[in-house]
């Protein structure tokens, strides 16, 4: 019988991120059984419960500067926490996303003074969730058309509009919501971010089921003059009109890393089930990880599996330096994003019709890859980013 999987790893990973890989595999074994996890994705749920004991071992804090309570910002040691956690599908991943990124990252990166010491204590404790009011019904990646519009009204900023595939809204505490400031022709330079709290007067929402990631439903949020204290613009009052600066900033390359870590670690996932049934499957009185149509496929995945961990990692750690990452973050989400579909599927074949229903993982995990094209900025879009960049 061949031997078992070896680790996708880095031979100079951080010791301390190597442990805490082992205590998230521990904690998952523990708290996320397999029958657990089939029952939350049927459910489109995440375990608070669980989630609560998760909180616990402090992983929040890793996005989080230590003046406002952090572990200093270790996003080399974050994104590694997305990946072990999505080793168990997206059920605990999302949730700790919606903390360390939508909140954490992002404030710590473009928040005011006031705001950071507002809320980044809470976020490094684990204790506030934040979704993303992005896209709109009409308005995917084309963020600068947005006509979610807001207006200044003395001390209140007033919303009016709606946002589409805000995914968790209904348990968040604030929605991180791209806006209209400005006039409709001052593109660019008419764009502000605002947190408006999901319980405020005037936000109703809508579910949106979808076949991927289902530790949640999505929701359509509708803003009918909801009001929120000019306080609450992202950067504060000085940053009214320039959204289109945040939009560009680290925090965004960041966010792109964070659903390429999601992808990496639930492709990492299909590749461990489908390896261990080869080895166990018998067909013409042999193993059929001895037959060479398996093999092939099982070698070919597992190094494109490795390419795509050193893609990751690298743009990982550009970005913890505080290098310029923009063009590795795309790299990787495009790269990741689409080489985890065709992991997925190369691992479906090698299981079978078994991989059809819910006897395995697979599954799961090829519904959840087939969306990594599509959520987070789509493949398009990075090629798009990356011309641009590379100025063709």
């Amino acid at each position: 019988m061949a031997p078992p999987l070896p680790p996708v790893t880095f031979t100079d990973e951080p010791d301390h991120v190597a442990q805490l890989r082992d205590t998230l595999r521990r904690f998952v074994a523990d708290h996320a059984p397999r029958e657990a996890r089939i029952q939350w994705d049927r459910d489109h749920r995440w375990p608070r419960d669980v989630y609560a004991e998760l909180n616990k071992l402090g992983l929040t804090a890793l996005t989080v500067p230590e003046e406002f309570g952090g572990a200093g910002q270790d996003l080399v040691a974050a994104i590694a926490v997305i990946e072990e956690l999505a080793q168990a599908g997206p059920c605990l991943a999302g949730p700790y996303i919606h903390t360390a990124f939508y909140g954490g990252m992002n404030l710590s990166e473009n928040g005011s003074p006031e705001q950071k010491a507002e809320f980044l204590p809470r976020l490094a404790r684990g204790e506030l969730f934040f979704a993303y009011g992005l896209s709109e019904p009409d308005v995917g990646g084309d963020l600068a058309s947005v006509t979610t519009r807001a207006r200044l009204d003395g001390d209140e900023v007033v919303i009016d509009g709606a946002k589409r595939w805000c995914t968790g809204a209904d348990w968040s505490d604030y929605i991180y919501t791209l806006v209209r400031s400005g006039p409709a022709e001052d593109r660019y330079r008419n764009l502000s971010f605002v947190l408006i709290p999901t319980n405020a007067p005037g936000v109703r929402m809508q579910d949106i089921h979808h076949a991927n990631l289902r530790y949640t439903a999505s929701q359509d949020v509708y803003f009918d003059g909801v009001r929120v204290p000019v306080s609450h613009i992202v950067g504060g009052p000085q940053m009214w009109n320039q959204g289109w600066k945040l939009l560009a900033g680290r925090a965004l390359d960041v966010e792109k890393l964070e659903i390429t870590a999601v992808a990496f670690g639930i492709a990492r996932a299909a590749l461990d089930e489908a390896w261990d049934y080869a080895q166990q499957r018998v067909q013409f009185s042999k193993p059929i990880s001895q037959h060479q149509a398996i093999r092939h496929k099982l070698v070919v995945a597992r190094t494109k599996l490795q390419a795509a961990r050193h893609m990751l990692y690298h743009a990982a750690w550009l970005a913890n330096e505080g290098r310029p990452c923009s063009t590795e973050t795309s790299m990787a989400k495009l790269f990741v994003a689409d080489v985890g579909v065709e992991i997925a599927l190369a691992c479906q074949q090698v299981i079978g019709s078994y991989a059809l229903s819910d006897a395995f993982d697979m599954e799961r995990h090829v519904r959840d890859l087939l969306g990594m094209p599509i959520v987070g900025g789509s493949s398009d879009m990075q090629k798009n980013n990356l011309a641009s960049l590379w100025k063709l």
